[in-house]
């Protein structure tokens, strides 16, 4: 099978990619815990920070890729989610709302040059003032854009849909316990069928009754599975940080601020996601693994194809 692509990976194996001082030892740590875990790519992740802080994590990443064949091999590219996030209650989740501000076309101009020209995803909130010659000035660059963390109306998701933006960061998630059950953000985006849906198959951050929905609403075809992970996946249950923030991992693998109900990123590897994708389905992990591996990597424009003669990792699984 071509291995998994992970577009959403803020850190593993104890390790927070959200650091200044990141070394390449902790960063080949996690590399390898994912590539143990049936990952063969993955995008590596930053969160809302201060914009200069984000530009720098950015660049100190890039080089550490740079000096390393199998981080360059690991991560195929960047998912910068934030700082152009909503900062109302409920849709920053677990991101500093203090640290969001508005997106400008100079500030995509200033991450493509951060992140050189690996592929780059973008999640933003579309509200955002500047959001839509924005996401142009991304497109242009050849970048992802995913709508996220986000309390856009039909309009404005539209809108940016026509701006160049194609994608939905981990719906079901980065919004508030409690709306108006007829006008939200979930069914906003179900009408959208030119939206490319992501989801974390962790039976946790979407409930197996709406994953079931939502695979019956939306064509398969659309949906790519992330992780989410923060440093906590791939390790026992305990504290572990994100961000500055420290945050409580329980043996039910949920991820929480200590204190709250709230959750913040995931503790699931690759391969749980898939398996536990097909049982919430009721399907063969066959059947769920392409949302977890060529499709997130067509999206991207990234290579995770089985072609005669081109180098590519795969996974080999012994039926028992």
């Amino acid at each position: 099978m071509p291995g998994i692509t992970d577009l959403q990976v803020n850190g593993f194996k104890g390790v927070d990619f959200q650091r200044d001082d990141i070394s390449p030892a902790e960063l080949c740590l996690a590399a390898m815990g994912l590539r143990q875990t049936g990952c063969s790519s993955f995008l590596a992740t930053l969160i809302t920070a201060p914009f200069q802080t984000i530009l720098h994590r950015l660049r100190h990443l890039k080089a550490l890729r740079a000096s390393d064949p199998f981080l360059r091999e690991m991560i195929a590219g960047w998912h910068v989610e934030g700082p152009f996030l909503s900062d109302k209650p409920g849709y920053h989740g677990a991101h500093d709302p203090s640290f969001m501000e508005d997106p400008s076309p100079a500030k995509i101009r200033a991450l493509r040059k951060a992140g050189g020209d690996l592929p780059m995803l973008l999640t933003l909130a579309p509200e955002r003032r500047g959001a839509e010659a924005s996401i142009r000035e991304a497109t242009r660059l050849g970048m992802g854009v995913s709508l996220g963390h986000t309390q856009a109306t039909t309009g404005q998701i539209e809108r940016a849909m026509d701006a160049g933006a194609t994608g939905f960061t981990h719906l079901g998630n980065g919004c508030p316990q409690s709306w108006d059950r007829h006008d939200n953000i979930l069914w906003r985006v179900l009408e959208q069928p030119g939206l490319r849906v992501g989801l974390i198959p962790d039976a946790i951050h979407v409930s197996p009754a709406l994953f079931r929905i939502l695979h019956r609403v939306i064509d398969p075809s659309r949906f790519w599975y992330v992780t989410d992970a923060m440093a906590a996946a791939g390790m026992a249950p305990g504290r572990y940080p994100l961000a500055g923030a420290e945050l409580e991992v329980g043996r039910d693998q949920v991820v929480r601020k200590p204190g709250s109900e709230l959750f913040a990123g995931s503790a699931l590897t690759p391969l749980d996601g898939v398996w536990r994708a097909a049982w919430m389905l009721g399907s063969t992990w066959q059947e769920t693994w392409p949302r977890f591996s060529t499709q997130p990597a067509e999206w991207m424009a990234l290579s995770n194809s089985l072609r005669p003669g081109a180098p590519r990792p795969v996974l080999v699984r012994e039926e028992k």
